[in-house]
């Protein structure tokens, strides 16, 4: 409970609620049209040049690989097990979209959580925003073939110029993804003298940035409140159940592995999160007759507040049990 209550108090946290209520108030708050788009964009670009320049310090040793390797094997394994659970239940075009977007992740939720670990005091390596790139585009891949798979037609449905080398392709050359990679790939070769000069731009501003783009999501979510319902029971039961089941998973991976505390929480919370950007940008061109209402609406409306107000503290307090008898 004091972590819960620690979590509700936070600038971020605290931004997104009122959001939240302004939406719900019908206030006339909100930011300009570009802002939003700008804000994330120097949210990706600050958190890609901070990992990279950490990841330079460590360099590249087992215990950079053998988490980036466990984020690739879940980002993969979990759209697999989405999309057999909802094509009983949905139309395969859906199911594989979801799929696609509960196996992929969230960059807002990592922020949310990077910055409640940097509250707690509790390092984390510069390794998992690299866990953060490469686990944006395999579940997009995934639910592709799994569609494919199932249904032949889908081949005319969805294109033929969609090939595997398109989709990957296209993954990778959405804005947010190409960003944060490059963005990366900088602060690796910029290494940590790159990092100090920049430092007053995308070290200091970050919170204050965080907590206006937190506020535009808050209102995002009130507004999509009212379609929830429209989803029906089981579209809701999933998004709110299957996101902790898959943290619990990599929860008991990070165990095995032995990860440190901030690293295992960043891996749970990546695997408990949900695409609402990079996935339906690419949705849209790849299974056009997908559903944005329902997939978008449970990623945004469901399983993103959720995980920033209960799952982040909620796990953090499991890992810090389960690791302290070890």
């Amino acid at each position: 409970m004091d972590l819960l209550i620690q979590n509700f108090i936070q600038p971020p946290i605290l931004f997104f609620l009122l959001g939240v209520a302004a939406a719900l108030a019908k206030s006339d708050l909100e930011l300009p049209a570009p802002l939003p788009r700008v804000l994330s964009l120097y949210l990706l670009f600050a958190i890609g040049l901070h990992g990279g320049a950490s990841l330079a310090k460590s360099g590249f040793g087992l215990a950079v690989i053998v988490p980036l390797g466990a984020a690739l094997a879940l980002a993969t394994f979990l759209p697999v097990v989405c999309f057999f659970i909802l094509r009983s239940r949905l139309a395969l075009p859906d199911a594989a979209a979801i799929a696609a977007a509960y196996g992929s992740v969230s960059a807002v939720t990592f922020l949310t959580a990077c910055n409640f670990l940097d509250q707690m005091k509790t390092p984390f390596g510069g390794h998992m925003i690299a866990a953060l790139a490469l686990m944006e585009f395999p579940a997009i891949v995934v639910g592709m073939l799994l569609l494919r798979r199932e249904t032949p037609e889908a081949r005319e449905a969805t294109g033929r110029s969609l090939t595997l080398t398109h989709l990957v392709a296209e993954s990778l050359l959405n804005g947010s993804i190409f960003l944060l990679l490059g963005s990366l790939l900088i602060g690796i070769v910029a290494g940590e003298t790159g990092w100090e000069k920049v430092e007053p731009l995308a070290g200091d501003l970050f919170p204050g940035v965080l907590c206006l783009f937190l506020l535009d999501m808050g209102m995002a979510v009130a507004r999509r409140l009212g379609s929830i319902r429209q989803t029906g029971v089981f579209p809701i039961a999933f998004a709110l159940i299957f996101p902790p089941v898959a943290g619990a998973l990599a929860l008991a991976l990070a165990w095995t592995l032995r990860m440190p505390e901030g690293d295992a929480l960043l891996l749970i919370i990546l695997s408990a999160s949900a695409s609402y950007i990079a996935v339906p940008a690419v949705m849209r061109v790849a299974v056009p007759e997908a559903n944005p209402g329902l997939y978008v609406t449970m990623a945004l409306s469901l399983t993103f507040p959720v995980n920033v107000l209960f799952s982040i503290p909620v796990f953090y307090k499991i890992v810090n049990s389960l690791w302290s008898f070890t």
